[in-house]
């Protein structure tokens, strides 16, 4: 059997839907799993043995250069030679329920009840229905295991082995990771302000713990908030640029993350490290919380049908909480 998934973003939705593969796997040990995927986030499924091919597509970039929508046409089309039986859109977006269509014959995807952009489901010839404000990963993991005809219980993903991998990290990690100090990776950017936990607070978490803080960043405002931050205490690093897979060797090694509620804070959960997620304009039903994964969140409440991005309210969480919940983390 071949099953092609496509799941384009972001990063932290793509680490969500992963957790499935293992299952699948486990059903269907020698059936071809392709994955299809936005170029920029490919890095994030390499080198899973679950996986069989891993097809990048760049829809994205098209919003700013139209003159490549007809070689990235031609592309997606083309893996339709691949002859699947069965293409799962995971995503539930129009553009994905486009790509799903366009590379195979039988598809399954969400019904309309279930997904933001309804019209999507027009495109799908099984559809399942998971409640929208449903857990985040239990929507993932019943949109790839129903359509094959198992389920995937919580006590199975609690239950999970890791699922992120990598192979030759930069060597640059040895120089920020200590031996006599717990490590904790810092991801304070996001892709609203709103969900950002202020760089202000940070530093006085980090000055309260006294443990190696290691600061990650991707864009340049991320990156000034990083180095301000280590500018401020003696106990904060900013990383160097990291792409993927060294981000998921860092994060691998790590004794704890402390992290807004966003892709690089959501590894740690797949790699079964310890994190804190720190939560504010969005609900913690993103999330699955154990033992070693915990969340705090801010005292406003959450729509999960309309998210408000004006939601500034992860500002008003006390830095305290944050120590106490991290000390008790890193034992």
């Amino acid at each position: 059997m071949r099953i092609a998934i496509v799941k384009l973003s972001a990063l932290g939705d793509i680490v969500h839907a992963m957790v499935a593969l293992q299952f699948i796997r486990q059903q269907f040990p020698e059936c071809q799993i392709d994955w299809i995927v936005e170029e920029r986030f490919a890095g994030v499924l390499e080198h899973n043995p679950d996986l069989n091919q891993i097809l990048t597509i760049s829809l994205k970039a098209l919003k700013t250069d139209k003159s490549r929508f007809f070689a990235e046409f031609k592309k997606i089309h083309s893996f339709a030679n691949r002859q699947y039986d069965l293409v799962i859109d995971a995503q539930g977006l129009i553009k994905s329920a486009v790509v799903a269509r366009l590379i195979g014959k039988k598809i399954a995807g969400f019904d309309a009840e279930s997904i933001r952009e309804k019209a999507a489901s027009w495109f799908y010839d099984q559809k399942i229905h998971c409640a929208y404000d449903a857990n985040t990963i239990d929507r993932n993991a019943s949109a790839l295991s129903r359509p094959l005809g198992f389920a995937i219980s919580r006590e199975q993903i609690l239950a999970k082995k890791p699922f992120l991998f990598y192979h030759d990290a930069s060597p640059c990690l040895d120089d920020y990771l200590r031996q006599d100090r717990k490590n904790i990776v810092l991801v304070t950017g996001s892709t609203w302000e709103s969900r950002n936990y202020p760089a202000e607070k940070v530093v006085r978490v980090a000055d309260a713990l006294k443990q190696n803080c290691l600061a990650v960043w991707g864009g340049e405002q991320e990156k000034v908030r990083a180095e301000w931050m280590a500018a401020q205490s003696k106990h904060i690093k900013a990383m160097p640029k990291l792409d993927l897979n060294s981000l998921k060797a860092l994060i691998d090694r790590a004794d704890l993350l402390i992290g807004n509620d966003t892709g690089p804070t959501h590894m740690a959960w797949a790699l079964n490290r310890p994190s804190l997620t720190i939560f504010g304009p969005t609900p913690v039903s993103r999330v699955y919380q154990t033992h070693i994964n915990r969340v705090v969140k801010s005292a406003s409440k959450v729509n999960p049908f309309k998210l408000n991005k004006s939601d500034f309210s992860i500002r008003e969480i006390d830095e305290r909480i944050i120590i106490e919940q991290a000390a008790l983390l890193i034992g």
